[in-house]
């Protein structure tokens, strides 16, 4: 019989490996002041951001206050929580939607902005943080430039790309700029989640099942395909990507993304899916990097190692919209080999992030 949120286990407290955390989310007061504006005038029509922020930005409630505290700190608090977690590292990125909920000009000082801070932040305490370059991905040649300052100026270790920017994906080759850099500088692009768009959320939005239940999945596991098949790995063939929440599910849809893939691109059904030089399961195993975040459940994890590799997948707790201290318990006890703990924990991080 299955279990229900088995026990977790007390951690390791002398673990032989450093526990990184890979996807924990950071927010300036001055963009989530923004947000709030953007809330009050509506500004930000986006009905996702509306759901989302509406209650996170505004709501009186413990949860939400406790939330907005977490995510704005650099300093002490979020050093306690990680200590108090047994984290010993975070690579911290600006959470979603980021800068990309703005008109792009805005988005792309906005995100300098930010990228600024969070390198002030890192050199505060280069011990405990590293950082990913926040950039406006529909500002074009901007972009690609914001990520490029921020990898080599302030020493920040790859992108933040929160999926799509008001309802744009970046499949589209006028976007590519961006990974072209990406490749150029060796550094990865974390794709994050994102509310579903305001031409895709209407179903998800009756039973509040747009956002990480279950929403952000189906669209950053959209955005990821779509990239996939639209060659952007053929004509950038070292670029990495990275996906949080166990791969978005796609990992477990691998053998049927592949054949059915396969299957289109030959036959000629659609005119925007053509033959590519590899499999689509090629792709998603040797261009993607896969975290746990917000999963704090072995079995997942261990599929993932299986089926995609040890050496592909990471650790990250999602802090602090899911802040579960408990969990490094958890994967302190998988069934799993000492060396394969230390590459979840701490050995692929150092890889992707350069740390």
């Amino acid at each position: 019989m299955s279990v229900r949120y088995p026990d977790m286990p007390p951690r390791n407290p002398n673990p032989p490996y450093k526990r990184i955390a890979t996807e924990e989310a950071w927010l300036p007061k001055e963009i989530k002041d923004l947000y709030i504006k953007g809330l009050d005038d509506g500004s930000i029509n986006d009905p996702g951001f509306q759901s989302l922020w509406g209650f996170f930005g505004k709501s009186t409630t413990e949860k939400a206050q406790a939330h907005n505290r977490r995510i704005t700190s650099l300093g002490e608090e979020r050093l306690a929580d990680m200590d108090a977690a047994g984290i010993d590292m975070a690579v911290l990125a600006l959470s979603s939607p980021g800068v990309q909920v703005f008109e792009p000009s805005q988005g792309t000082a906005l995100a300098r902005m930010a990228n600024d801070m969070l390198a002030e932040g890192i050199a505060a305490n280069p011990d405990r943080f590293v950082g990913l370059a926040a950039f406006s991905p529909l500002d074009i040649g901007e972009a690609e430039k914001e990520l490029e300052r921020g990898v080599t100026k302030l020493g920040l270790r790859g992108g933040i790309l929160n999926s799509h920017t008001l309802g744009v994906y970046l499949d589209d080759e006028k976007y590519w700029g961006l990974f072209e850099a990406a490749e150029a500088l060796d550094v990865p692009i974390y794709l994050h989640p994102n509310t579903p768009p305001a031409d895709m959320i209407d179903p998800f939005l009756p039973r509040c099942l747009d956002a990480a239940v279950y929403g952000f999945a189906c669209e950053t596991g959209l955005h990821a395909l779509r990239l996939v098949v639209s060659g952007l790995f053929d004509r950038f063939p070292k670029l990495n990507i990275v996906l949080g929440h166990c791969g978005e599910a796609l990992p477990y849809w691998l053998y049927r993304i592949d054949y059915m893939h396969g299957h289109i691109s030959k036959t000629g059904r659609h005119p925007n899916v053509q033959p590519l030089k590899r499999r689509a399961w090629d792709y998603l195993i040797d261009n993607f990097y896969y975290t746990s975040s917000g999963v704090g459940w072995a079995p997942p994890v261990k599929y993932v190692q299986e089926v995609i590799g040890q050496d592909r997948m990471m650790y990250a707790m999602d802090y602090p919209w899911q802040y579960v201290p408990e969990e490094v318990g958890v994967f302190d006890h998988m069934d799993v080999s000492d060396a394969a703990k230390k590459s979840f924990y701490e050995d692929v991080a150092r890889k992707v992030f350069k740390i």
